[in-house]
C-alpha cells in the first residue's frame, strides 16, 4: 500500500459524490506494501480504505472484490468493498480502476506470539474452505511462468551466487504435482501487515489483490514463512506449531501434502525474494513508496533448502 497517483481533494470529493458515503472530513496517503495506491478516507459515514490499482486490471478486478464481499458475507472479518450508486465495485479514477473498501479495526502484529499464529492458521483454513462456494476462478498470475519472466528480466544484474540459487530453484518450481492436491482459492499475501488483530483476537483481513486459485498447501507456506520466520530465516518450532494446528482445527491434511510441504515452502520464499528483488532493481516512482527487503525471503529460502520441519511439527 503505497502512493503512486496522487489525487487532489477535490477529484477525490467528485469521486465520493458516485457513493452514499456522505461528505468528506479527512484523507490520508498509506505508507505501506509495494502494489497499489492507498488511501484512508473518513466521511460523515465512517471510516474506509480507497485503493487505485496500479498493475490490477478492470478484468481480474471483480475476482478479488467478489471474493472479498463472500467472505464478509459469510462472517469472516474481511474488508467488505462498498457498492456505488450503481451496485458496482469498481469505479474509474484517474483514468485507473478504484475501488474503496470498508477499513477494519485493529493493529499488525509485527512480533507475534503462539496464539497470534493460532488465530491466522485457524482464519486460512477458513478462507479455503468458503473458498469451495465461490464461482471465481483466476489461475495464479506468479507462478512458474511468472518466476521464469523475472528471472529472466533482472537475471544480468545479480551476483554469480544469486544467480546460481536462481536457477536451482526456478528448475525444482518446475516439477509436476499431482492433480490430486487440493487446490482452490487462496489469499496467497497474508502476511503480518495484512493481518489485524485487538490482543489476541484477529479482528481484520485486507489486501486480497494476489488472491487466485492455486495449491491450498501453497498458502499455508506463504503463510508460515511470513509469521513463523526468525531474523535468520529458520522457522521458529513452535510458532510453526501453533499456526499449523490452528489450521488443521478446520482443515484436514490431504495424505500428498506432507509429501510436498518443503517444495511448497521453497516455492513460496522463490516467489517473494524474486518480486522484491524485482522491485528493487526496477522501482517504481511514487510519492509515497515502500519498497522491501529481498535479503529478508532469500534467507528464507536458504533456510527451507537447508533444513524443513515436518509438516505436524
Amino acid at each position: 500500500m503505497s502512493v503512486y497517483t496522487n489525487i487532489t481533494l477535490h477529484e477525490l470529493e467528485e469521486f465520493l459524490g458516485n457513493y452514499s458515503l456522505g461528505a468528506l472530513l479527512n484523507h490520508e496517503g498509506i505508507n505501506a506494501g509495494i502494489e497499489n495506491t492507498n488511501y484512508f478516507v473518513t466521511t460523515e459515514n465512517g471510516k474506509f480504505v480507497l485503493t487505485i490499482f496500479e498493475e490490477v486490471g478492470f478484468d481480474t478486478l471483480p475476482y478479488y472484490l467478489n471474493f472479498m464481499a463472500h467472505l464478509s458475507d459469510h462472517g469472516m472479518p474481511t474488508a467488505h468493498p462498498i457498492a456505488d450508486l450503481h451496485g458496482g465495485y469498481v469505479r474509474v479514477l484517474k483514468d485507473k480502476p478504484a475501488a474503496i473498501v470498508r477499513r477494519l479495526e485493529g493493529q499488525n502484529v509485527l512480533a507475534p506470539n503462539t496464539k497470534h499464529c493460532a488465530a491466522v492458521g485457524h482464519a486460512l483454513a477458513q478462507i479455503h474452505i468458503l473458498g469451495d462456494s465461490f464461482s471465481g476462478v483466476l489461475p495464479n498470475p506468479r507462478g512458474v511462468a511468472w518466476a521464469e519472466r523475472t528471472t529472466g528480466r533482472i537475471f544480468h544484474k545479480l551476483s554469480a551466487e544469486d544467480r546460481q540459487l536462481l536457477e536451482h530453484e526456478i528448475q525444482m518450481r518446475k516439477q509436476p504435482l499431482s492433480a490430486d492436491i487440493p487446490q482452490g482459492v487462496v489469499h496467497a499475501d497474508l502476511f503480518r501487515d495484512n493481518v489485524m488483530f485487538k490482543r489476541h483476537a484477529l479482528t481484520g483481513i485486507i489486501d486480497f489483490y494476489y488472491a487466485c486459485n492455486d495449491y491450498l498447501l501453497y498458502d499455508l507456506a506463504v503463510t508460515v514463512n511470513d509469521w513463523c520466520s526468525r531474523d535468520g530465516g529458520d522457522l521458529d518450532p513452535a510458532l510453526q506449531a501453533a499456526l499449523i494446528e490452528g489450521y488443521r482445527m478446520e482443515r484436514t491434511f490431504h495424505p500428498q501434502e506432507f509429501e510436498i510441504w518443503g517444495y511448497m515452502l521453497r516455492a513460496a520464499a522463490l516467489r517473494f525474494w524474486l518480486s522484491r528483488l524485482h522491485d528493487q532493481i526496477y522501482p517504481k516512482d511514487g510519492e509515497i513508496t515502500h519498497i522491501k527487503d529481498p535479503d529478508v525471503f532469500k534467507r528464507i529460502l536458504q533456510s527451507r533448502i537447508r533444513h524443513t520441519p515436518e509438516l505436524d511439527s
